[in-house]
């Protein structure tokens, strides 16, 4: 019997971000509609809770924080703090049970298709993605995906859901991973914690593993901020409560079925709402005592400062550890917690997808079956637009074509092409068209 808790700490990686004292004030009037003057005087009596809110005071006192509010405004800020999390020397001081260092799984956004941005984020395109992959301290951490979808009005600091029917920027988001930087994702972390109808199909299409239900037990008390009555930014109050991952349903994300993806628990720790604490812990542990599947995840933000994070959710580990002596708990990227705690097939050979282009027909073969029925193809055209399309099926799950010409795009217009999978078990191929050698480039992360 495996009693093995595996423990994945998701970031959602955005980069830096700064609050101006009147932004503050504004938020305290979206979630709690208090209509103050904006002052440092009165954020620091609401810290302390010593203005009358009628009851809330508390919960206005932990939402405004002075550790929520100190932000990294720079990247220079935030390498200060990278700089100390990843040293093998922090990582080593919270081992696990077999002693191995902290991980961490690290999600990264693009700030991509916004143009109101008051809160100072990163626009460029890859900045995030490309600041992490590229430190030297990464490590065994893993790098993955983590999306905003664009508003209506298109401002880069308020939330939105729609991920398909208006703006859908992540089939070019995804179309620039491919054919930029040769990545697909494999593990997924929701945007505001929110899946939605949309989001739900286009993950069950592509990406086997989501790190999202934020279900929590009935006495919480997040329903006291405003912005989040009725489900709103995260509605996972149907979901299930343990730490198990489960496939959706069609129809509703939050209840199990017969989907193919799987979708683990990820509380917070260091914000405000749906927060980790002993009690969800301990229940990790007793699921594992008992032989079942237990995948303890948990997110912050690298905005601000995760170190006291870390600390505290590790002392959580070793209380539970002491109470429940013959379990272990055990650093993990998220993928693999899935492969491992779900005792997941691997299959006998990496994924393959070959290519070949007879004329301006193209044929894609996969040597085992995909994750979701077709590849996701992208296309950069000479213009320099990032394109997606369908393929024709020719045998669910393993044979696809398609036809370059002026019903689609012409051969001869288009600079490269790539395509992407994953299969099952989270392995992805990814195929880059070289125009000039006319040949295919594949790439393979494991």
């Amino acid at each position: 019997m495996n009693k093995t808790v595996y423990v994945v700490h998701c970031i959602d990686t955005e980069g830096p971000l700064a609050e101006s004292l009147q932004a503050t004030f504004q938020r305290a009037k979206e979630i709690f509609s208090l209509d103050l003057e904006p002052s440092i005087e009165t954020l620091h009596k609401l810290q302390r809770c010593e203005i009358d809110l009628g009851g809330i005071e508390q919960e206005v006192a932990k939402v405004f924080d002075p550790k929520l509010l100190g932000y990294h405004q720079d990247w220079q800020s935030i390498d200060k703090m990278l700089d100390e999390i990843m040293s093998d020397q922090f990582r080593r001081k919270y081992a696990d049970s077999a002693g191995n260092g902290w991980l961490y799984n690290w999600h990264c956004i693009d700030h991509f298709g916004f143009t109101d941005n008051p809160r100072g984020r990163d626009m460029k395109l890859h900045a995030v993605f490309d600041h992490y992959r590229q430190r030297p301290d990464l490590a065994n951490d893993s790098v993955q995906f983590h999306h905003h979808p664009v508003g209506f009005y298109h401002q880069a600091h308020k939330p939105a859901t729609n991920y398909l029917s208006y703006q859908p920027n992540i089939f070019k988001l995804l179309a620039h991973k491919i054919i930029d930087r040769q990545w697909f994702p494999t593990v997924y972390r929701p945007g505001f914690h929110t899946t939605r109808p949309d989001s739900h199909w286009f993950l069950e299409q592509y990406i086997p593993f989501e790190y999202a239900n934020q279900s929590m037990f009935c006495d919480n008390p997040d329903h006291l901020q405003q912005d989040l009555s009725g489900g709103r930014f995260g509605d996972w109050r149907k979901a299930p409560q343990h730490w198990t991952p489960y496939h959706p349903s069609h129809d509703d994300y939050q209840t199990p079925g017969n989907c193919r993806r799987w979708i683990g628990r990820c509380l917070n720790i260091g914000t405000r709402l749906r927060l980790l604490d002993e009690q969800n812990v301990d229940l990790a542990f007793e699921q594992a005592q008992r032989g079942e599947p237990a995948i303890l995840s948990f997110t912050n933000h690298d905005f601000r400062d995760i170190t006291d994070d870390i600390s505290s959710v590790h002392r959580m580990l070793q209380k539970a550890k002491a109470k429940y002596t013959d379990v272990t708990f055990e650093y993990s990227d998220g993928r693999e917690a899935m492969r491992q705690s779900l005792k997941l097939e691997k299959p006998s050979e990496k994924l393959d997808l070959s290519c070949s282009l007879n004329g301006n027909v193209l044929e894609v073969n996969s040597n085992h079956p995909t994750f979701g029925p077709q590849p996701f193809l992208a296309i950069r055209t000479k213009d320099g637009r990032y394109l997606h399309d369908n393929f024709d099926f020719q045998e669910n799950f393993r044979c696809w074509t398609y036809h370059f010409d002026d019903m689609t795009v012409p051969l001869e217009d288009i600079d490269t092409f790539g395509i992407a999978s994953n299969d099952h078990y989270g392995q992805c191929c990814v195929v880059l068209w070289e125009r000039e050698s006319a040949s295919f480039v594949c790439h393979y992360y494991g």
